[in-house]
């Protein structure tokens, strides 16, 4: 694959350096031809009026021309250059240098036949340009790829890559495409049965599931060549190409039937049509070719196309219907078991402390994505060779969290003591309110170390799977995070811009309880959608809107008001905090409990 990809780069680098070769030769060649025909002008050229007026004066010692051509070069008596003339009549021309011969008045004329490689070389010469241009338009097709897209890894490429075996933490994921695989494998008994292969199969998930590794693994155990193309390439500068890459897509896809055509990040083309202009139907007519295509299919034809995407509620409705995606799966976030089968797989070829339990590791991340999990992973083998480690360490894989999770530490950074202080009381603030409620107070550490733009930080232990949030434990989540600036308005008695990101997770969260979940006490069990539909909330009201509003700031106000009410009441243990914050910067999960005893 990786030599394809080079071999693809080094054709398309070729590409460019000649386009650009062939630009600068068109333009250095119309410049030298307006050169020389303003040089030409300047000094040899002699117009029709004077040349008539020197042949009476008797001043012209010789002419010639050549046949077929208009143009005439003059030898005047006493001037060595010849002066060239553009004659408008040619047989009048004649006459006339005939009849000044017999009146005494010689004039050498003479007219040379054409020369058949002058001509044709003139005219080729006069035609470069135009040539140059028109293949430099084609090149210029050529890199943008007209029908040329879409990498094929054929059966031998896939048979040693990718299997189920690969994939982890998708167990009925994978069941359901066994079946996929057999009607692959074996087309044929299924026809027999009269049942009809699936379209299309589309995976629906959140960035990093793991919806490309899936399609792979289902190519490398049907050991069938395997197409992949992302959305956005179908759509580049030319109008129509779109519709023209989907033919020769499933043109390419029928030549080695059976196989996979897989389209990541299809919401790119797959998106609602409009009725729009430019850019949308340009949308509109890929899609159209791709609903076409996936519906054209012959019933002989073993072509099943996989697509990915992580917003399927974008796509049109007639994409969706049986027939074309004939199976929507939903590939969730890994559980407990699937995130330690996923660290199992990517810990294969990493050297670990005998002490490393990935069931330890899988249940500190809960919510991580199998891609994170990777890169976790690969994070603290990086760190582990930094600090010169014989095995990845405990310490390791918690800093390589930290560094996914929270950003990257900044211990050089210089910190005043007054912005020290108001961090500690800040970040205190947060782990005093949240170890009073009761779904906030595993606290796993507090540090005043700056990461990432963060000035410091609390995190909270991940151990468990949620499916289901309650509104108790979503109001306790905005006291939580409302809790740093409420210990700044009450031991500082001032503000400062570092809530704005805790301010900003509260207010989506308020919002999304009252226009999302429907847990609002005064609007009630409604939904609201302004990203799909932003004139839904103008229909409702000016009135509804409002209210709204107030119920927001109503939840935030609450929420701000007891967690200043939690830290009048601890304000010792607050103060505890803060001072072993500003002494040691880092305090753990046991220290800190032992602070506030």
């Amino acid at each position: 694959m990786d030599e394809r990809k080079s071999q693809k780069d080094k054709k398309k680098q070729f590409y460019i350096i000649l386009a650009s070769v062939l630009l600068l030769i068109a333009i250095a060649i119309l410049v030298v031809i307006l050169v020389m025909q303003t040089n030409t002008k300047k000094d040899t050229e002699l117009s029709y009026t004077d040349l008539i007026k020197q042949i009476e004066e008797g001043n012209v010692e010789k002419v010639e021309m050549t046949a077929g051509s208009t143009t005439a070069k003059i030898k005047l008596k006493d001037i060595e250059e010849e002066k060239t003339t553009l004659i408008p009549s040619t047989q009048a021309f004649i006459e006339l240098i005939q009849e000044k011969s017999l009146e005494g008045n010689h004039i050498d004329f003479t007219q040379k036949p054409q020369n058949v490689f002058v001509k044709i070389s003139g005219t080729l010469f006069s035609l470069l340009p135009t040539i140059l241009l028109v293949i430099l338009f084609i090149l210029l097709i050529k890199l943008q790829g007209l029908g040329d897209k879409g990498k094929v890894y054929d059966a031998e490429t896939t048979k040693s890559k990718i299997k189920f075996d690969d994939v982890a933490g998708l167990e009925e994921e994978k069941q359901e495409m066994i079946e996929i695989v057999d009607f692959l494998k074996e087309p044929k008994k299924f026809y027999e049965m009269g049942a009809k292969i699936p379209r299309g199969v589309l995976l629906c998930g959140q960035p990093g599931t793991g919806k490309t590794l899936i399609a792979k693994a289902i190519a490398g155990e049907a050991n069938v060549p395997f197409i992949s193309m992302s959305g956005s390439e179908f759509i580049e500068m030319f109008a129509g190409l779109g519709a023209s890459r989907v033919r020769k897509l499933f043109e390419k896809a029928k030549k080695i039937s059976p196989c996979i055509v897989f389209i990541d990040e299809i919401d790119a083309i797959g998106s609602r049509r409009t009725s729009g202009s430019g850019a949308e139907t340009e949308n509109n007519q890929t899609l159209n070719q791709l609903l076409v295509e996936m519906d054209g299919f012959d019933t002989e034809e073993t072509i099943i196309v996989l697509a990915a995407t992580n917003r399927p509620e974008m796509l049109d409705k007639a994409l969706l219907r049986p027939g074309r995606f004939d199976r929507q799966i939903t590939i969730a976030l890994p559980d407990l078991r699937g995130r330690e089968e996923i660290l199992k797989i990517h810990a294969k070829d990493k050297k670990f402390a005998p002490n490393i339990d990935m069931k330890d590791i899988a249940g500190d991340t809960a919510g991580f994505t199998g891609a994170e999990l990777a890169n976790i992973l690969n994070e603290a083998a990086i760190i582990a060779t930094i600090k010169e480690h014989e095995e990845i360490t405990k310490n390791d894989i918690e800093d390589a969290v930290k560094k996914v999770t929270v950003g990257l530490e900044k211990q050089s950074r210089v910190i005043s003591e007054k912005d020290k202080r108001l961090t500690a009381f800040h970040e205190a603030g947060h782990a005093i309110v949240s170890s009073t409620l009761q779904t906030q107070k595993d606290i796993k550490e507090v540090s005043i170390i700056p990461r990432g733009v963060a000035g410091g930080y609390t995190m909270y232990k991940t151990n468990e799977d949620k499916y289901y949030i309650s509104k108790t434990e979503m109001q306790e989540k905005l006291i939580a995070l409302l809790g740093g600036r409420a210990a700044e308005k009450v031991v500082l008695n001032d503000i400062s811009t570092g809530a704005s990101n805790d301010i900003e997770v509260a207010t989506q969260i308020a919002k999304n309880m009252v226009i999302k979940y429907g847990m609002s006490d005064t609007l009630g069990p409604v939904f609201i959608d302004t990203e799909k539909d932003p004139y839904e909330l103008q229909l409702l009201g000016e009135k509804f809107g409002d209210a709204i509003g107030a119920e927001v700031k109503i939840m935030l106000d609450n929420a701000y008001a007891q967690a200043q009410n939690i830290l009048r009441n601890n304000m010792d243990k607050l103060n505890k905090v803060a001072s072993v914050l500003m002494e040691k910067e880092v305090i753990s999960a046991e220290e800190f409990q032992e602070l506030i005893k």
